[in-house]
C-alpha cells in the first residue's frame, strides 16, 4: 500500500512539473510572445532619437528600431508599447520589469556591462559641448571655471570629470529642463551625446554644437542581466545585425538626418 501511496505521489509530482513547464514562460522571449507585444521603454526628449509628433505620437530613429523588433518578432510593428523612460529612471525601471527592454540612445560602457546586457551597437555617437551662438569658446578648455550642464545618469557626467575637473558642474533630470537652464543663462553650455544634441541645435540658430568630440559612445539595446533576458537578447542582437547587414540599418539613419 506504501509503494502505490508512492509511486501515485511520484506520478502527481511529475505531472505538475510537466504542467508548469508547459504552460509558464521560461524566458523573456517566451513571456512576450505569449502576451502578444513588446513593452520597451523610450526617450521622448530626444530628436531625432525618440520624441513626439504635433499629435502626441511618438517617432524617432529608436522608434523605428522598435517597430522594425515588433515587425520580426510578431510581423506586425504595432505590437508595441512604448513607455517614456529619463536617462536617470531608465536603469530603474528596465530592473523592475516595468519594460522588456531599453532603447534609448544608450550607451555601452564598462561599469554599466557589469550589471546589464546589450545587444550589438547600433550607433555610435560621441560627447559634444552645445553652447550659445555668441559663444567664443572652441573647446573644453575654455570653460574652466564656468558651469557645464549635464543630465543625471548619462555618461556626459563621467567624461566631464574626467576631462575637465576645473568645470563646475550642474545636472539636471532630463534634457528638456538642461535646454531650458541654458536659454536661461543658468550655464555656458551643455555636455551630451552629440545625436542628442542635434535636437536642440536643429531647431535654434541661437545656440550651436561645438565641433570636438570627447568620447565614442556606442548605443545598444539593453536588456537586464539575468538568463531569462539571453533568449530575447539573442533575437534582438540577430535583428539588429540584419538590418545592417542588408543596409536597412543605414536608411533608417539617412531617414532621420544621422
Amino acid at each position: 500500500m506504501k509503494k502505490i501511496f508512492l509511486l501515485v505521489l511520484i506520478l502527481c509530482l511529475f505531472l505538475c512539473g510537466c504542467g508548469k513547464k508547459n504552460n509558464v514562460p521560461i524566458n523573456d522571449l517566451e513571456t512576450i510572445m505569449k502576451r502578444g507585444y513588446i513593452i520597451v521603454g523610450v526617450r521622448d526628449d530626444t530628436a531625432p532619437f525618440g520624441f513626439k509628433d504635433e499629435k502626441g505620437n511618438y517617432i524617432g530613429f529608436d522608434i523605428d528600431l522598435a517597430k522594425t523588433i515588433a515587425q520580426a518578432l510578431f510581423r506586425d510593428e504595432n505590437k508595441i508599447h512604448f513607455v517614456p523612460v529619463t536617462a536617470s529612471n531608465r536603469i530603474s525601471i528596465l530592473n523592475s520589469g516595468e519594460v522588456d527592454m531599453l532603447i534609448a540612445t544608450m550607451s555601452i560602457t564598462e561599469q554599466r556591462e557589469q550589471f546589464l546586457n546589450f545587444s550589438r551597437p547600433y550607433y555610435t555617437a560621441g560627447q559634444a559641448i552645445l553652447t550659445r551662438s555668441s559663444s567664443n569658446a572652441t573647446n573644453l578648455k575654455d570653460f574652466r571655471g564656468k558651469k557645464l550642464i549635464i543630465v543625471f545618469g548619462s555618461t556626459g557626467e563621467e567624461d566631464l570629470r574626467a576631462n575637465a575637473p576645473d568645470v563646475e558642474i550642474l545636472g539636471f533630470k532630463t534634457y528638456k529642463e538642461a535646454y531650458n537652464a541654458l536659454k536661461a543663462g543658468k550655464a555656458a553650455g551643455i555636455m551630451a551625446d552629440d545625436t542628442i544634441l542635434m535636437g536642440f541645435a536643429y531647431n535654434d540658430v541661437s545656440v550651436k554644437i561645438l565641433p570636438k568630440r570627447y568620447s565614442q559612445e556606442p548605443y545598444a539595446v539593453v536588456f537586464r542581466k539575468d538568463p531569462e533576458s539571453l533568449t530575447l537578447m539573442n533575437k534582438v542582437d540577430y535583428i539588429v545585425e540584419t538590418l545592417q547587414t542588408t543596409g536597412r540599418m543605414n536608411r533608417l539613419k539617412e531617414k532621420w538626418g544621422l
